[in-house]
């Protein structure tokens, strides 16, 4: 299927909704301008594309289709950032033999600009993970993952900006808790400090104090718990913050074909978004800013 065909027909679905509170606080053209999000989340080492027959999954997903789509859109927009979600590790046969060095190594060509880290990425424990830290022509952030007593430390950042066309990107991390499901020798003494409240501290830093006009989590923490509905996720902590704009989520393996609409705590829109898993499909949500307007966002999942 040609590219531009394949761009159109997938961003059939789109939701679009206004963001309210976002302040043009860097933001002083006159002119409407447009930043695209892309995103990846639990591409587990999944490198070649599935076979003709693999299912559902028949003929979806490779590294070289994803990089195809993310340059035709770059051309499109140069002002996109490509995030994932984590989970980046463990899956496929090219995990355990060269222990996440050809994962690194190509989403470095790719040029991703963020990544968030999974519980799946201390898989060859946090000595594993450092290792392939050369590989990696990208940065990492968790905010609420304390590396401090371990070999990661100062080596992942709470959050990181980018300045885009005047327009300013705060985008902060979070990491689901590691005890009971990664084993304590992988993690060693990474410290797991509550989501919530470390999402709260966050986005207000990037909002109020660095006045960043677009606020990003990178999220490792899970869609929602339909059994456990209290359990921390995302829908649960876009509902508890004020200063989240889009949440990029991981972890469940969630599917959505376009980002969901949460309210925050003072009524306003987030958006919630997952592009299920393995690299079938590379989410991208467009932020629209104008003087005097709210922001508009436009997303959809395309399938690679």
């Amino acid at each position: 299927m040609k590219r531009r065909k394949f761009i159109k027909q997938a961003s059939a679905t789109v939701a679009l909704a206004g963001i309210g509170g976002l302040g043009l606080q860097s933001f002083q053209s006159s002119s409407r301008k447009r930043i695209t999000i892309l995103h990846t989340n639990d591409v587990h080492s999944h490198i070649d594309p599935f076979g003709p027959n693999d299912g559902r999954n028949a003929n979806k997903g490779g590294v070289a289709r994803r990089a195809s789509l993310v340059e035709a859109i770059r051309n499109e927009n140069p002002n996109t950032l490509l995030l994932d979600a984590g989970d980046i590790f463990q899956g496929t046969p090219y995990f355990n033999y060269y222990g996440g060095e050809l994962e690194f190594k190509l989403m470095s060509m790719l040029k991703y600009d963020l990544a968030t880290i999974g519980n799946h990425d201390f898989d060859n424990g946090i000595e594993g993970l450092y290792a392939q830290l050369p590989n990696a022509d990208f940065e990492f952030v968790s905010a609420n993952y304390d590396f401090s007593n371990t070999i990661m430390d100062t080596h992942v950042k709470p959050y990181k900006i980018f300045l885009k066309d005047g327009i300013k990107i705060g985008v902060f991390g979070l990491g689901i808790q590691l005890e009971g499901l990664v084993d304590k020798r992988m993690y060693k003494e990474t410290v797991y400090n509550d989501p919530v409240e470390i999402a709260q501290d966050m986005s207000r830093i990037l909002k109020t104090d660095e006045k960043c006009d677009l606020v990003i989590c990178l999220s490792h923490i899970g869609y929602f718990y339909k059994k456990f509905p209290e359990r921390v996720s995302d829908i649960n902590l876009a509902r508890a913050t004020k200063d989240i704009d889009l949440i990029i989520g991981g972890h469940t393996h969630t599917f959505l074909p376009k980002p969901t609409i949460e309210k925050n705590s003072i009524g306003k829109n987030v958006l919630v978004n997952q592009v299920g898993a393995y690299g079938l499909y590379l989410g991208q949500i467009d932020f629209y800013f104008e003087p005097g307007k709210n922001v508009e966002a436009k997303g959809t999942s395309i399938i690679v």
